[in-house]
């Protein structure tokens, strides 16, 4: 199956539907959904909001970057890259920015705002496609396009193998010990296609679960 003729994730029915046909392609999963439970979305604005978003939350705990992007939210940062571009680095002092995310999404607010980036076509390209032109900007590596792809666009087949949780959910459920590297991960991933936005969920889930906290990125 193409994952381009697979429907995006924003809908509960749909993330349902994609999970019965990844536990049917993959029984090992079986157990791994009984203790992860139901898997609800958690989708956010696509656009430069959800972008922004995932920038702000690059490498800080769940905790920190909803702090961060709460004030960042407040100053009406996210409205738009031009009214990003207007606030310009005083206005967003007392955010919590480190001056690395405030460059990054200077520079995407900039592509936007020249028409240079358009993230409604990015919505619909390929996962390849659309990892190839997120990743042109400085500061947006394969972690920050893929959580962006997944939480934001609906993409249905995106596993952000660099997640640190990830890789120790799949390494608990498979019982790989040490948890598998990024390169490994992603090539185990590659047989959960074309769900693998949901198998990640699963594995978010499931690696929160047992430790009985809150795992997704954002």
């Amino acid at each position: 199956m193409n994952a381009a003729a697979l429907p995006d994730i924003h809908q509960q029915a749909v993330i349902d539907d994609h999970l019965e046909q990844l536990l049917a392609h993959d029984p090992r999963l079986v157990p791994v959904s009984r203790v992860a439970g139901p898997l609800q979305p958690r989708m956010h604005a696509p656009g430069f909001e959800g972008l922004a978003r995932v920038i702000c939350g690059q490498q800080l705990s769940v905790a920190s970057a909803d702090a961060i992007w709460r004030r960042f939210k407040a100053r009406d940062a996210a409205d738009s890259p031009q009214a990003y571009l207007a606030l310009g680095e005083k206005g967003l002092e007392g955010v919590g920015l480190s001056r690395s995310k405030f460059l990054t999404l200077q520079g995407v607010a900039q592509a936007m705002a020249a028409g240079e980036l358009n993230l409604d076509v990015i919505a619909r390209q390929s996962a390849d496609q659309a990892l190839q032109a997120l990743t042109r900007y400085k500061g947006i590596g394969p972690w920050t396009a893929e959580i962006y792809l997944m939480f934001c666009a609906g993409h249905p087949d995106v596993f952000p193998a660099g997640d640190l949780a990830l890789r120790k959910g799949v390494g608990d459920a498979l019982g790989l010990d040490p948890a598998p590297a990024v390169a490994e991960l992603s090539r185990i991933a590659q047989s959960w296609a074309p769900w693998r936005s949901v198998a990640a969920l699963l594995f978010w889930r499931y690696y929160g679960a047992l430790r009985r906290k809150e795992v997704l990125p954002v």
